[in-house]
């Protein structure tokens, strides 16, 4: 088993030393509400993000007992990688082999330690934390009625005005009163389509789809 932090397509950093044992935490977020006379529900509100921890050394000296390559970076350099990542904003792949453990992580705590009897090693234990891009689902309504969800980065929050096709016998004030619920507000249909209608709003044609105020 070998322990990477990959960066894009580059090696960041490779564990020198496995640990005894790799902790996963995984959890389902709930919220809970009491309800007066019939007390506490609770409500799921999906997966948590999952964690996952370890502990192992940094050795000063290659051992081949326990070593996984014989190139192994000093304690301080290992300490430093690890603190950089700590600080980092830009999420990094943690794969280990043989577990299938291969996601997108934040290193989220990191504490290390000096023990007597091992002078010049560095003990250490960290946590990652799973990261995944948060998307907002926008409900998009098809031709047929059917709603459907489409996933994006934010919501859109733009409107598009509605249009409206002149049937024949049609006025704007007749249009006003069906679509606007008041026949006096013509006007503001004919501000929105006065190109198109020309300078006499009285002379719209069947056929011409007139832009509705909103």
């Amino acid at each position: 088993m070998d322990i990477f932090l990959i960066d894009g397509k580059r090696r960041f950093f490779h564990f020198p030393v496995n640990p005894e044992e790799i902790s996963i935490s995984r959890s389902k977020g709930y919220e809970t509400v009491n309800m007066l006379q019939y007390g506490e529900f609770d409500f799921v509100q999906g997966d948590k993000v999952k964690e996952i921890s370890f502990s192992s050394f940094f050795p000063k000296e290659y051992n081949p007992s326990y070593c996984q390559y014989k190139n192994i970076p000093a304690p301080n350099i290992a300490i430093n990688k690890l603190n950089e990542l700590l600080i980092s904003d830009h999420p990094m792949q943690l794969m280990i082999t043989t577990t299938g453990i291969n996601v997108p992580i934040y290193l989220i705590s990191f504490n290390s330690s000096f023990k007597g009897g091992e002078p010049g090693d560095i003990s250490f234990d960290l946590t990652f934390r799973t990261w995944r891009d948060a998307k907002v689902k926008q409900k998009k309504t098809s031709k047929n009625g059917k709603t459907t969800n489409k996933s994006g980065s934010r919501a859109d929050l733009k409107t598009s005005n509605k249009s409206y096709t002149v049937k024949s016998g049609d006025s704007l004030s007749k249009i006003a009163k069906l679509e606007l619920g008041d026949s006096s507000k013509w006007n503001d249909i004919y501000k929105l389509n006065t190109k198109l209608i020309g300078a006499n709003p009285n002379q719209i044609k069947p056929g011409q789809k007139l832009v509705m105020p909103t």
